[in-house]
Formats: C-alpha cells, sequence, structure tokens
C-alpha cells in the first residue's frame, strides 16, 4: 500500500522502534525517510525551511522534550502535515493527545497504539483534514441578511438517513437545515444559525421548516416510503407557550400523522424556562409526537432532563460514537448510554457514525439506529429515493 512519495519525519528515542518505522514508511512508499532520536533536534529540522516533511511520526516519551511539547511547537510553528503518535502508553492517555492536538490546531493527527502496522500507519497518513467548506468557513451574516433570506424562502432542510443495525433499513430522516443563498450557493447553518437563534427570527423559522417537512414528508407516504422525519426545535420556539397549538394546526392541516414527526430537542432549550418547555413537550407528546433528547451526553443535566421529560427517543453525540470501537474508554460510555436508554424504553440513535468498524460495535451492543457519513450525508429531499435505491447494495454489506 503505498501512500506517499514524499519526505517523513520520524522522532524516536528507541533505536529499535526507529528502524522498525523507517522500514514501514519504507514499504508506503516515502522517497526520503529521516529519523532523530531527540526533539530537539526534530525541531532543529523543522524549523529549516528547506526541511519540507509530508508527514511527522513521534513517540510521547523521550528524553528532554517529550512528544506533547513536540507536537505543541509544531502548533506554534503553523505546520500544516499528519502528525502520527506512536506510544505503547495506556489508550486513555493516546486519546487525550487527539483531543489535546485538536485544540491546538493539529487537525490531521493521530494516535496509535505500539507496535505500530503497515495497514494502521497507512491509514493514519492517509487521513487528511476536513475540506474548509462552509460547514467550518465562510461569511457570517446579518439578522438583515436572514429576515431577507426568510421572506425569500432560501431556507430549506436537507436530510440525513436514520437506519436501523439489524437488518441495514432506513426507519427515518433527520432534517437539517441549510441556506440556497443566491450567490454564495449552498451555505450550512455554522454560518448563520448562532445569529438566528439570537433573534425572534428562530421560531419563525422553525414553523417554516416544519411546513416544508410535512410537505415532503407526504409526499414519500404517498410514493410508498412510509418514513418519520426529525426536526429539531429551538430554545427559543420550545418556551413559547404557542408552540404546541402552532405544531397541531400545520400537522393537521397536511395529512401527515403525528406519529410520524418527531421534535429534537437539547437539554439547553428546556433549561431556557422549564415551566413552559415541560409544559409544551408534555402536550406534544399526548398529541402523538415523538420526542428525542438531542446530542445526548455533552452537558451536564442530560441525565436529569431524561428523568423530568416524556422523552420517546435519546441520540447518542458523536462524541461518544466515533472511534469507539477502538477506544475502550469511549465503549464504555456508550455501551452505558444505550442500555440505560434501553432500560427507559427509549429508542437510542447513535450519531456520528463514520466507520464500519463503529458500526459493527453498535450491533453489538444492540443499539437500534444510526447516522452518520458512512450512511450518507444530507440530502435534498427529492434525492432521498434515489438514494436508496443506489444504496441497497452497500446497505445490504453493513
Amino acid at each position: 500500500m503505498k501512500v506517499s512519495p514524499g519526505r517523513v519525519l520520524i522522532v524516536d528515542a528507541c533505536d529499535v522502534q526507529r528502524r522498525h518505522i523507517e522500514q514501514l514508511c519504507r514499504e508506503l512508499g516515502f522517497a526520503a525517510v529521516e529519523s532523530v532520536a531527540c526533539g530537539e533536534t526534530a525541531l532543529a529540522l523543522l524549523r529549516e525551511r528547506d526541511a519540507q516533511f509530508d508527514a511527522l511520526i513521534v513517540d510521547l516519551e523521550m528524553p528532554r522534550i517529550d512528544g506533547v511539547e513536540l507536537m505543541q511547537e509544531v502548533a506554534r510553528l503553523g505546520l500544516d502535515l499528519p502528525v502520527v503518535v506512536a506510544s505503547a502508553r495506556e489508550t486513555s492517555l493516546l486519546a487525550a493527545v487527539e483531543v489535546m492536538s485538536r485544540s491546538l490546531g493539529l487537525n490531521r493527527l493521530s494516535a496509535l497504539p505500539k507496535p505500530l502496522s503497515t495497514e494502521r500507519l497507512a491509514e493514519a497518513l492517509q487521513r487528511r483534514a476536513p475540506a474548509a467548506t462552509a460547514d467550518d468557513t465562510g461569511p457570517r451574516y446579518g439578522i438583515a441578511d436572514l429576515e431577507r433570506a426568510l421572506d425569500a424562502g432560501q431556507f430549506l432542510p436537507f436530510y440525513q438517513p436514520k437506519l436501523s443495525l439489524r437488518p441495514a433499513i432506513i426507519r427515518g430522516v433527520e432534517a437539517l437545515i441549510r441556506w440556497r443563498h443566491p450567490e454564495h450557493g449552498l451555505v450550512p447553518p455554522s454560518c448563520f444559525i448562532e445569529t438566528l437563534e439570537g433573534s425572534a427570527l428562530m421560531h419563525r423559522l422553525t414553523l417554516d421548516l416544519l411546513d416544508q417537512v410535512l410537505l415532503q414528508c407526504r409526499r414519500w407516504h404517498e410514493g410508498g416510503l412510509r418514513i418519520g422525519v426529525a426536526l429539531n426545535v429551538s430554545p427559543r420556539s420550545l418556551c413559547d407557550e404557542g408552540l404546541t397549538n402552532e405544531i397541531v394546526r400545520r400537522v393537521s392541516h397536511s395529512g401527515v400523522a403525528p406519529q410520524y414527526i418527531t421534535l429534537e430537542i437539547t437539554e439547553t432549550a428546556i433549561m431556557a424556562d422549564l415551566g413552559t418547555a415541560l409544559g409544551n413537550l408534555v402536550r406534544l407528546r399526548l398529541k402523538g409526537f415523538g420526542l428525542a433528547i438531542d446530542d445526548y451526553g455533552t452537558g451536564f443535566s442530560s441525565m436529569q432532563q431524561l428523568a423530568q421529560a416524556p422523552f420517546t427517543e435519546l441520540k447518542i453525540d458523536r462524541a461518544f460514537v466515533h472511534q469507539a470501537s477502538r477506544r475502550p474508554q469511549l465503549r464504555i460510555l456508550l455501551e452505558s448510554a444505550i442500555q440505560m436508554a434501553r432500560r427507559l424504553e427509549l429508542t437510542v440513535v447513535a450519531e456520528g457514525v463514520e466507520t464500519a468498524e463503529d458500526w459493527q460495535l453498535l450491533r453489538a451492543l444492540r443499539c437500534e439506529q444510526a447516522q452518520g457519513f458512512l450512511i450518507a450525508q444530507a440530502l435534498p429531499g427529492d434525492a432521498l429515493v434515489d438514494w436508496l435505491k443506489a444504496s441497497g447494495t452497500r446497505l445490504r454489506r453493513l
């Protein structure tokens, strides 16, 4: 397996490990393999303007300058290259290193246990930072821009499939907001949602999206695809005493039964105005709507909300799902959340599933549903049926 024709720098105080990694890099096709035994020498090479490396492989435990200090300096130098940490230390320590690296801006770092293998090293070196898209870059818009866009009907839902794990069959979709900007194309929520959530426009947008979701859901049902749709409800909307009546009126006029609509709520939405929020949730549940607690595990009061709100579904945040198949600590937390949800008789959905290994782990843990890039990215409503037809074979393999 060839991964690069470029130049790699290996930093490891152990001669045996260093020679082993050198051999792996040559097998992977690196044209130039350099290795040093200490962090000081590595930093000197990295600071040289003519020393352009395409990858850095570093051990954590070294005399004088350890691997963490070396990575901190790499971040300060602003070097954009894949970094692989190779260490024989415990997996919890390696997981902490990956989190640390992301906070430093080293978005292409992998932490691997020793001894390294060709396959694992190749996978780590081929990993790239997410492409710079509007999801994480781009302009920020003001209230006037957003109000004009709302008046012009430029906000629309995309739909990310939710699959059962045994077997891999579509069970529903989550509606995710996008902005079809006349000049900038498709703009994702990171560029505007924070501004919207702080304004009175958010409630209006929530109801506008609901109308679009209901229309699309009815089309799917009329075509024989009887799936449900999950829709996020903002804190501002949940604290509006008229929310339940508005939703019930719109759903009853749409011809879609309430049981096909699940409203996703974060714990912060409930805490904003506990009395009004719980009142809306109870009434909505009485009317037959599903209620999901979103991003479970990311806040301090998620368990408290489960105890006091009538949820039907628990969505486990990506932070507890991604790479759980490789990290025992994450697996324990994930398994605990799934077992708790099952005992509470809640449908459990894992978010952010990106690898086949994590999918298989979720199957083994008897998680019911999953969504994420392994399955599909968010799609326009009229593209879902074609996606299902095209993905049948791949879904059967899952």
